[in-house]
């Protein structure tokens, strides 16, 4: 590989990110292509520290449970409570153990410590509340868009009382059980019940819109974004237990497709708020269509990046990040015709790369996509290269 890509590649900094944008975005979203490594979580850390103290994001959202989210956003905001049980309470899938995040959340809080409310950096989960293992109730998101309505407005226009929505939420178990995740019949997101329950929360969520003047005058506009999140993760949930009940050949890609619009509209709702910093897997950001193998079914689907890109156009950026080693997983030293061997050629230990450039200079050169001996690691596809705004590049990932 003789092609000489100097040019394309630049230190990680905040100033060297931004110099690869046409213009300062709305959401600017950095991929990992592995979850659950420490090095990676510092990487985000420090980049994610400058981007907010040169550049002015005021969120920083993560793939999290977007409920359990709330808690972390109302610490480092200035609420009470412990930073033990913020870690232990606040996040999904394990995140909350790590020391990576710990930090970030750390930070938060020291960071907005003696600013005004209007100055403070938020946190947002943008996950939807569900586990690899199945999904949550959505008795938390749609009895709290019921209670913030009740309170607010007419009974009278309200389209059921508590007791109705409890009795068609019925217990929690049913929603949660983790055989329905292989089993559809055991999934309860096509009865009856569920049906009606996609019925009040349209109604609610018309409400919510319909009483917006009054509501935003009433109550804040934080109280009204809160709102409005209880109503579209209620919402999500329940179309994804709709599907979980599908026995048709759709229906794990329906349930992915699901997850990634949740976490999209999670995306343009902070990117409505003002400018947003993003992190999460690479398959979750990126414009092109994600895909992966599922109980031996490949599946295909628009994932969150996509989505929001197609809205917001060049208000939103993505930079990836790919590895050359991960020796502690079993991943070696990458190939040369792949695009972490190019990289890996080069001294530096990380790197941030221009990758349309990159795609420029390579040319007609050909990449082989590479293959991972561990299905944790997803190596960056060379054709994204050009769909992708930069790529962070790590030499080798060490395991703490």
């Amino acid at each position: 590989m003789v092609t000489d890509i100097t040019e394309t590649v630049h230190a990680v900094d905040a100033a060297a990110v931004m110099a690869l944008l046409p213009a300062p975005p709305r959401l600017l979203a950095l991929g990992e292509p592995t979850h659950d490594e420490e090095a990676l979580l510092d990487l985000r850390n420090d980049l994610f520290r400058h981007l907010v103290e040169q550049e002015g994001f005021g969120t920083i959202a993560i793939e999290s449970d977007c409920l359990k989210g709330l808690v972390v956003d109302d610490y480092v905001t200035g609420g009470g409570g412990t930073l033990d049980w913020v870690m232990e309470h606040g996040f999904s899938h394990g995140w909350g153990a790590h020391a990576g995040n710990r930090e970030l959340v750390r930070w938060m809080r020291a960071h907005n410590t003696g600013r005004p409310p209007s100055e403070r950096l938020r946190f947002a989960g943008f996950d939807g509340p569900l586990e690899i293992t199945g999904a949550a109730s959505p008795r938390q998101a749609l009895t709290a868009l019921h209670d913030h309505l009740s309170t607010r407005v007419d009974a009278a226009l309200l389209p059921c009382t508590t007791a109705t929505l409890d009795r068609l939420l019925g217990t929690d178990g049913r929603w949660t059980d983790p055989a329905a995740m292989t089993d559809p019949s055991r999934s309860v997101g096509q009865s009856s019940e569920a049906r009606r329950l996609r019925v009040v929360v349209d109604d609610l969520v018309a409400l919510l819109d319909a009483q917006a003047p009054h509501l935003l005058t009433a109550g804040s506009r934080g109280d009204w974004d809160r709102a409005r999140l209880y109503g579209r993760t209620a919402l999500g949930l329940l179309r994804y237990h709709h599907w979980m009940a599908d026995a048709s050949s759709a229906r794990l890609t329906r349930l992915v497709g699901v997850r990634d619009q949740m976490m999209a509209d999670n995306l343009l709702a902070l990117a409505a708020r003002g400018p947003a910093l993003v992190h999460a897997h690479n398959s979750h950001l990126q414009r092109a269509k994600s895909s992966m193998r599922m109980g031996g079914m490949p599946l295909e689907w628009w994932s969150a990046g996509a989505l929001v890109s197609a809205r917001l156009g060049e208000e939103y950026a993505v930079v990836a990040t790919a590895l050359g080693t991960l020796r502690h997983r079993g991943v070696d030293v990458p190939p040369p015709d792949t695009v972490e061997g190019i990289l890996y050629a080069r001294p530096e230990e990380r790197c941030l790369v221009d990758a349309p450039g990159l795609a420029a200079a390579l040319g007609d050169v050909p990449l082989a996509p590479r293959v991972s001996p561990w299905f944790g690691y997803a190596p960056f596809d060379p054709a994204h290269l050009a769909g992708t705004d930069g790529l962070v590049f790590v030499r080798d990932v060490v395991g703490g």
